[in-house]
């Protein structure tokens, strides 16, 4: 009897023991060491809205939002300070904290950066290899990203460098141009049908996006329109999951408070990956059996090109390459779809801008074919581009992680510390952009295309920044400049009496109630 209860002792301090240890590695991970962390920065004078356990600020955000009610726009817009629609929480906070402050995502801290100069500095002290990325978003969007490029560190990022930067030199990009006309011209002759048969009101979000989704799955991959269409779907119902609903990000075991959704996600995201390892499992085979014969240039893709030796094809494993199939669909057609959603709401705004450009186009193109070299001569294109993207940026904010201490300044950014930076709020800086800040003027990069005029160059940055900037940004450009001639070349455009102004950030700034735009054929 007395072993008996010697046992059932030894077992209850067992249990005890190891539920103690249990509950010290969460307290240590879930509050101490991220506190630990945000002492440091306090310490040189770096504060910010005070945290509850274990929501962190989540509430404060959800609370604000709240209040927050966007104002709908009319016809005569000139202004678009939309910044304090878009990030509520940031935007109040700023004025009480500064442009550099500390926030918390459930039991995360994040060092909060909008300030050009703090960031140009952070930038010089960091090569490109050595920026981390926050945990708690890769594992987040795991099913989006996977370990593409976004969410690769280190060697990692610099192997997944390596094997994508070829298929992106300009020469090679060239080759796609051809399909992005034929697929352009395609989505015009629908909307002249539709336009023809009485309805005016296109909702051109909607539509390009479908197009630039039609694109980027052929020149990207060389998908058929049917597997194309099923992965943009998938994307854009994963990012909408993913990304529309309060899923209480780094709040402790939050997974398990929103089971439907994760796991939704990851259906999503599996199958996704199927029909994408379907198109890598072609390219693969295709190499084993010898077929090094060079592709033609209607054949070629951005994923063939990558994977154009051998030396290629053993730098990634197969879902590392799945992973950079995900990545480029969703930046590729996404970012893209964007910048030529807000292009032609401005322009929808300043007709004169419209018709500089249609003599810009007339001028310069003519009679010619569009293509890669020929859209490249549109200057003025070019300016409208940057202004569209400084007012509303497709990827308005942008995660690092401290993979060792930074010092900016005398101050210490201690290892392992998430970082926000915060570009839309940094390209709707009237410290840098004067008075006419928030007003459409293009004319602003005539005489600097790069920066126009901003005297800090970190103050214009809506393709990232340093060794990190965006990796298809001359596919980007080439495909919104083809785009945008062949559609200003067949159409005008004019402001929906039905639109409402409602830029909102979904992974993506985007406007939530669609871009109904009227349009009309030229001729």
């Amino acid at each position: 009897m007395g072993l008996y209860w010697v046992f059932k002792a030894v077992g209850l301090l067992s249990m005890a023991a190891m539920l103690f240890t249990m509950l010290r590695k969460i307290s240590l991970s879930f509050w101490i060491w991220p506190n630990k962390a945000y002492k440091k920065l306090q310490m040189n004078g770096i504060n910010g809205p005070p945290p509850t356990f274990p929501m962190g600020n989540i509430n404060d955000m959800v609370t604000i939002s709240k209040k927050t009610k966007p104002s709908p726009v009319s016809t005569d817009l000139t202004s678009h300070d939309n910044y304090s629609t878009v990030f509520p929480s940031f935007a109040l906070w700023q004025k009480s904290y500064g442009k550099v402050f500390v926030y918390w995502l459930g039991t995360e801290p994040f060092l909060y950066v909008s300030d050009a100069e703090f960031l140009r500095q952070m930038n010089a002290a960091v090569p490109g290899k050595n920026w981390g990325k926050s945990r708690l978003f890769k594992n987040d969007r795991d099913a989006m990203f996977g370990d593409g490029i976004v969410m690769a560190e280190g060697e990692d990022w610099v192997r997944h460098r390596n094997v994508l930067t070829p298929a992106f030199f300009p020469p090679n990009l060239k080759a796609l141009a051809s399909f992005m006309v034929t697929s352009t011209n395609n989505m015009i002759d629908r909307w002249v049908s539709i336009i023809n048969s009485g309805q005016q009101e296109i909702d051109i979000e909607k539509e390009i996006i479908l197009t630039t989704g039609e694109i980027i799955a052929k020149v990207s991959f060389g998908m058929t329109y049917e597997n194309g269409r099923k992965v943009l779907e998938g994307l854009r119902a994963l990012q909408q999951t993913l990304f529309t609903s309060n899923r209480y990000v780094g709040v402790p075991f939050s997974k398990y408070l929103c089971l439907k959704q994760n796991w939704e996600a990851k259906r999503l995201g599996e199958e996704i990956d199927a029909l994408l390892l379907s198109v890598i499992n072609d390219i693969t085979k295709s190499k084993k059996v010898g077929d090094h014969a060079s592709v033609a240039d209607d054949e070629k893709t951005i994923l063939n090109m990558a994977l154009a030796d051998d030396e290629s094809l053993k730098l990634l494993t197969t879902k590392e390459m799945v992973d950079e199939c995900k990545t480029l669909f969703f930046g590729g057609y996404e970012t893209t779809a964007l910048a030529l959603t807000w292009t032609l709401f401005l322009l929808a705004l300043h007709p004169e801008w419209q018709n500089q450009l249609r003599e810009e186009i007339k001028q310069v193109v003519g009679d010619q074919v569009v293509d890669a070299n020929i859209v490249a001569k549109l200057e003025k294109m070019e300016w409208v581009m940057n202004e569209a993207l400084r007012l509303y940026p497709p990827a308005p904010s942008l995660q690092r992680q401290a993979r060792d201490d930074i010092e900016v300044n005398g101050v210490i950014i201690p290892k392992e510390t998430n970082i926000l930076i915060d570009v839309m709020a940094i390209m709707h800086d009237r410290g840098f952009w004067g008075d006419t800040v928030h007003q459409f003027r293009p004319e602003r990069f005539e005489s600097d295309i790069l920066y126009g005029g901003c005297e800090n160059k970190m103050g214009y940055v809506p393709f990232g920044f340093g060794g990190r900037m965006c990796i298809g940004r001359n596919l980007a450009i080439m495909e919104y400049k083809i785009l945008l001639t062949l559609l200003l070349s067949r159409l005008s455009f004019s402001l929906s009496p039905y639109y409402t102004h409602s830029p909102a950030y979904i992974l993506s700034l985007r406007p939530a109630k669609g871009m109904p735009l009227i349009v009309q054929p030229l001729y």
